[in-house]
Parts: C-alpha cells; sequence; structure tokens
C-alpha cells in the first residue's frame, strides 16, 4: 500500500511539473560618427621699411597681425549677409600707449593699449593699394606692389600699424579690421623728413 502511495505521488510530480525557459535577446545599437567640419584661419603680416632723408634703409620691422573682433565681424557680415562691402581700406600707425598691444576688443573708438601716431606730412591715413584676392589656398590680397608710404615731418616713436575703412588722421570712426604690434627690439623712433613704407598681406585659408 505504502509503495503504491509513493508510487502514485512521484508520478503525479513528474506529470505536473514544466520547467520552461525562454531568453529573448534583442540588441541594436547605432554608432553615429559622422563629422563635417571646416577651419578658416585668417592671418596677417605687417611689413614696414623707413629711410631716411637720402633714401637709406635705417630699420625695417615685420609682425604678425591681430584681426580684432568688429575686423571678425565685417568678414563674416560682407560674404554671408546684407553688411556692405568696404572698397577702400586705408593704413595707419600708432605709438607707445598703456600697454603698446592691440587687443581684440579693440575699435577705432576705444584702443586703450595703443595712441596713434599722426606725425606725418600726408593729409590723411594712407590709402591700402590692395590687389584682388587669388583664387589658390589661402587666398591672398596685399598691397606689396604699391606700398602706403607715410612722410613723416616730426620726431616720435613708432609702435606698429593698423588697418581701417576710415581716412581722418586720428579719426574714431569707421571699422578698424586689423593691428600689429611691432616685435623685438620694439618701439622704433623716427625723425623729419624719413619715409615709412607699409606693406599688408593678408590670408584666409
Amino acid at each position: 500500500m505504502r509503495i503504491t502511495r509513493l508510487y502514485e505521488l512521484i508520478k503525479g510530480v513528474i506529470m505536473t511539473i514544466e520547467k520552461t525557459k525562454a531568453t529573448d535577446t534583442v540588441s541594436s545599437g547605432l554608432t553615429c560618427n559622422t563629422k563635417a567640419g571646416e577651419a578658416a584661419q585668417a592671418t596677417g603680416v605687417y611689413h614696414i621699411e623707413c629711410r631716411d632723408k637720402d633714401g637709406n634703409l635705417k630699420w625695417t620691422a615685420e609682425s604678425k597681425n591681430l584681426v580684432v573682433n568688429v575686423g571678425l565681424q565685417y568678414m563674416a557680415g560682407s560674404a554671408l549677409t546684407s553688411v556692405s562691402q568696404i572698397t577702400t581700406w586705408y593704413l595707419g600707425l600708432y605709438g607707445a600707449g598703456a600697454s603698446n598691444t592691440p587687443a581684440a576688443g579693440d575699435t577705432m573708438a576705444s584702443h586703450a593699449g595703443w595712441t596713434e601716431v599722426t606725425a606725418y606730412s600726408n593729409a590723411n591715413r594712407v590709402t591700402a593699394t590692395l590687389v584682388t584676392a587669388t583664387t589658390a589656398n589661402p587666398s591672398v590680397v596685399t598691397n606689396t606692389a604699391s606700398p602706403a608710404v607715410f612722410n613723416i615731418n616730426g620726431t616720435t616713436t613708432v609702435g606698429g600699424a593698423f588697418l581701417t575703412s576710415e581716412n581722418t588722421k586720428g579719426g574714431t570712426t569707421g571699422t578698424l579690421f586689423s593691428a600689429a604690434d611691432f616685435g623685438s627690439p620694439g618701439d622704433r623712433s623716427v625723425v623729419n623728413s624719413d619715409t615709412l613704407s607699409v606693406t599688408y598681406t593678408f590670408s584666409l585659408a
């Protein structure tokens, strides 16, 4: 009797136990590493030669420029929006100021780091006669074929040069595009009858 009962219990357990194991694994992934980018680099160089009244070379200076914020804004705006193109640019000189160093936030109305030099007989800042930009990479525009000549009529110190859209000597209006401070050995002295020939070469790559 006990054996029969045990058999029935074992049989019932076997018949009623079901083991079901189902595993569904769904894995999906999207790796997107698409990167499109272009970097534009604006660089410029000022080159200045100083000659005495007899045409003898006294000194030269060459410095990389700083394209100031309003200059960058002008480039972007004139290229891609309705900002009017400035067709004539002018070169100016500056001397020692608080730090004699141009800053990104400089404008013609506010440039605490430098003071414009106006000790030359030219009636206005000198026109930068720039040639048509090249189509190569980098695209280059320059006035090397016709340097801007300043006829010095006093004793003063020259520390750098700048490019602006306004021709008035000492003027505080117009668009300041770029400026460059002389590198080592720094500021230079000029005297009456000296001439300064200034060239500016700007590249966009």
